[in-house]
């Protein structure tokens, strides 16, 4: 007797940040980059009124989003198309422009979900070395192929927390080739303070080829409702557009995240604790010599030179009630990154700090 059987496919499977340890009551959850001070009132209200019209069918075109995002960007709501979360995107992306045997460039260490959605759709990964955890746009260039059809940049990168300059993106557009679709992912732009950078968006609203991811479960703090969305020409938001579910965000979530794009003194204020706290807490690990990036994200990748000391570390701070996130999924030895969370877990991650070194 013969049972349905399912393509194979040889992908590594995505490991979010842990939220529970064994015997550990109530920890406190520093490994998956989340809003330090939690969502907008303004939004949480929004969702309130909204979830009690959730027997009705959402708007498949988010038209109401788009529109407030058109707004407060001042792009054209017609290039935007609204995920369930950024990845979504990104999924749509691959979809929508790979097949089997093309190739994609990523660097060396990135958000995982460039190079699982790659191999979902056929393509081959080919990873471009980086300079002590920077990406280096030289290395891309040479990673370029005639099968090379995206190449994905996170700016600022996860996990690594550097950044390429406007200027060093504008010469990685201007070297690729125009037929490849360069994904700039935004996804933490909100918190760099660099007088260098600049937000994918900006650099390149009037590109033909590129396409801008941005969420709303980092610095607006919508993690659970998944929401994000894409910025591109009409051409490419078209071909996304034929992978879209119809109903794939709520009601709920689009009015949370309408409110929370309109709450510009919770984002500033957000913006002004993570710039203080991520200071600090880079301060300490300098005094302690651990090694890291500088303070342009909510997070820090801290690198360790001991032996196995990265595993004594997370089980020291897990014993404590503190999560971190390990780094061997991304395939970075002996690191850990940690969150900037609220002022009280800020204080115990410092304290910890002192305690284990």
């Amino acid at each position: 007797m013969k049972f349905p059987v399912a393509k194979k496919i040889n992908i590594q499977k995505y490991e979010g940040g842990l939220s529970k340890i064994f015997g550990i009551k109530n920890p406190i959850k520093l490994s998956s980059n989340e809003s330090a001070l939690g969502s907008s009132p303004l939004a949480v209200k929004s969702f309130d009124r909204a979830k009690k019209k959730i027997f009705k069918y959402p708007d498949s075109n988010s038209v109401l989003l788009k529109k407030e995002i058109s707004k407060k960007f001042k792009i054209n709501s017609d290039q935007l198309i609204i995920g369930s979360g950024s990845d979504e995107i990104i999924s749509f992306a691959c979809q929508a422009f790979l097949k089997q045997g093309d190739e994609v460039v990523v660097p060396e260490f990135s958000f995982l979900m460039y190079r699982i959605y790659a191999k979902i759709n056929g393509a081959k990964v080919v990873y471009a070395k980086e300079d002590n955890f920077k990406i280096n746009i030289n290395n891309i260039l040479k990673c370029i192929s005639k099968k090379t059809k995206i190449v994905f940049i996170a700016n600022p990168n996860n996990p690594t927390g550097t950044y390429l300059t406007t200027e060093e993106l504008k010469i990685l557009h201007k070297k690729l080739p125009s037929r490849v679709l360069l994904l700039i992912d935004d996804a933490y732009w909100e918190y760099v303070k660099a007088n260098d950078y600049e937000p994918g968006l900006q650099i390149f609203k009037n590109a033909k080829n590129v396409l801008v991811t941005r969420t709303f479960s980092k610095i607006y703090g919508l993690a659970s409702l998944r929401l994000g969305w894409g910025y591109a020409s009409k051409s490419i938001i078209s071909s996304l557009l034929n992978y879209k579910p119809p109903f794939n965000i709520t009601a709920p979530a689009e009015f949370a995240g309408i409110a929370a794009l309109k709450d510009a003194k919770w984002i500033s204020k957000n913006i002004k604790h993570n710039s203080y706290w991520s200071n600090k807490i880079f301060k300490k690990l300098n005094e302690k010599k651990i090694k890291c990036n500088m303070p342009t994200t909510n997070f820090f990748l801290m690198r360790f030179d001991k032996k196995n000391q990265a595993d004594d570390i997370f089980n020291n701070f897990a014993k404590s009630g503190v999560i971190l996130r390990k780094m061997k999924s991304y395939n970075i030895k002996n690191s850990l990154r940690v969150t900037v969370g609220n002022p009280r877990e800020c204080k115990l991650f410092i304290k910890l700090l002192e305690k284990f070194f």
